[in-house]
């Protein structure tokens, strides 16, 4: 195997971060192992487990279970990370992570008062894709933006959604924004439901049926009974 081809092997499995988190988090009053904790959940989820044990996460960080325990519990009580319940078509029922909320508040900040900004679109699509905009791509945004006359607050939300999906790439937030556009979606709110209902189906669709025993850990991030 060549050198190019190892690196491309590599870069296949990669986990997609939202700059605005690794910019922002003392803002959300989050510190560095706040941060660290919320990446590995992202990245189980995005492996499709979604209820990873503490055990589970710790191993692949320096503290302990006991003290990533105690700061899953802060995290769901500064309302950065939610637990939810989920039943399968068998009535079945399962607990999962959701970072929504991180989300919600990362991306709700300053959104109202930007909404009419266009030129930090361009800004924002570049520190997301972490490189200068082509020639086409710029003239997909303003296509976006004169002919099709989506807002940019829907322009972001899409872009958001896309890394939140790992698609990172104007196809897929091309057909996010068609998507939106057939049903009717107009504003930032509507969007931001119709991402949680996609999200939600899509980890419904994707459950296994086994059930596995989380009452004791559940009551431990609840702080216990």
């Amino acid at each position: 195997m060549t050198k190019n081809a190892s690196f491309q092997q590599i870069f296949l499995h990669q986990l997609i971060v939202p700059a605005k988190l690794l910019t922002d988090y003392k803002m959300l009053g989050l510190n560095e192992q706040d941060v660290i904790i919320l990446l590995q959940i992202h990245r189980f989820l995005q492996e499709k487990k979604e209820f990873p044990t503490p055990s589970e996460i710790a191993s692949y960080l320096t503290i302990s279970e006991g003290q990533c325990i105690e700061n899953l519990r802060k995290l769901i009580q500064k309302n950065m990370l939610e637990i939810k319940e989920l039943q399968n078509d068998r009535n079945q029922l399962s607990e999962a992570y959701s970072l929504d909320p991180l989300w919600e508040k990362l991306f709700a900040e300053k959104e109202q008062e930007e909404e009419n900004q266009e030129g930090t679109i361009f800004v924002l699509f570049e520190q997301e894709f972490g490189r200068p905009l082509s020639p086409f791509e710029i003239e997909t945004i303003n296509a976006w933006l004169d002919e099709d006359r989506i807002v940019p607050a829907l322009i972001k939300a899409a872009l958001r959604e896309s890394v939140l999906m790992g698609k990172l790439n104007f196809k897929y937030i091309d057909r996010i924004l068609r998507e939106w556009q057939r049903k009717g979606i107009h504003s930032v709110e509507q969007a931001r439901e119709e991402s949680k209902s996609f999200r939600k189906h899509q980890v419904n669709k994707q459950y296994t049926v086994k059930k596995r025993d989380t009452s004791v850990y559940f009551n431990w991030l609840k702080g216990g009974d």
